[in-house]
């Protein structure tokens, strides 16, 4: 058993060249892809340091938390659109043309090649900006180094890159049955605009049942909001606790429903 892990993450490494070597045949799109991200970042920047300088605090969140909060959020959704994004929307193709019917012949967990077939590397280096954002704004606050609070954002990151994973996961297996994909991805977005603020924005009758649901019921809210503020805000150990539970019970529903997915699939054959 201890050798499979191994297999995987080999195999893994070896997509990732593979498609990396695609990706430079091709420098120009390449370049103009990181170009595009770079140009995103540098807008959302912009725009948050305009905000600070007409206020001094955004939902309870000073200037350099909020950079260091949406830093976590760049690096979270650019490791989600390197690993997943890109295989789970070619999913609905594989469907579409039976194709599928290939990759589930062979001898690999079905999950692991629909979803890591490809490494888009034109978003990984999101993950490096959003470090650097991070840096920054820890860098400015004047945080002093604490490995409990940096053991502890590792592990919620890590839950919270599982977490979003899973959501995608799950809509990406409704495509078994509802074949084109395009309005799930839509509703993909609209979790990761979520994912984007601090839940304190959700203020009032209206908004805090909407916290409350996305946090607690679909722990979307958790992605971001978790890992940022294990870092550079009080310390809530519940939370913590509660992210690892959730990440658990998320990982577990989407690959229950993605195997049930798959036996509910007509292959090209049938």
């Amino acid at each position: 058993m201890g050798a499979l892990p191994v297999r995987y993450v080999r195999l893994l490494g070896n997509l990732a060249r593979y498609t990396l070597s695609r990706e430079l045949a091709f420098r120009g799109n390449f370049l103009v892809k990181i170009s595009v991200e770079v140009i995103w970042l540098g807008i959302l920047v912009a725009f948050y340091r305009t905000v600070f300088a007409k206020t001094s605090m955004v939902a309870g969140w000073p200037e350099d938390e909020y950079f260091f909060f949406i830093g976590c959020f760049f690096a979270i959704s650019g490791l989600i659109e390197a690993l997943f994004l890109e295989n789970c929307n070619d999913f609905a193709e594989l469907v579409r043309t039976g194709d599928l019917d290939f990759l589930l012949l062979r001898p690999i967990d079905e999950q692991f090649l629909v979803s890591c077939r490809k490494v888009d590397w034109g978003s990984m280096p999101n993950v490096l900006m959003g470090g650097a954002v991070m840096a920054a704004a820890l860098y400015a606050m004047g945080w002093q180094f604490d490995l409990i609070r940096v053991v502890v954002f590792l592990i919620t990151f890590i839950c919270g890159t599982a977490i979003a994973y899973s959501f995608m996961l799950a809509l990406t297996s409704l495509t078994v049955w509802l074949v084109r994909n395009q309005s799930l991805m839509e509703m993909w977005w609209l979790f990761s605009s979520l994912a984007r603020y601090p839940k304190e924005i959700f203020l009032g009758s209206w908004a805090e049942p909407m916290a409350a649901f996305f946090t607690f019921v679909l722990p979307i809210l958790l992605v971001v909001n978790v890992p940022a503020a294990a870092m550079v805000r009080a310390l809530d150990p519940r939370m913590v606790v509660f992210t690892m539970l959730a990440t658990v019970a998320c990982v577990w529903a989407s690959r229950r429903f993605f195997l049930y997915a798959l036996r509910s699939y007509r292959s090209a054959s049938s």
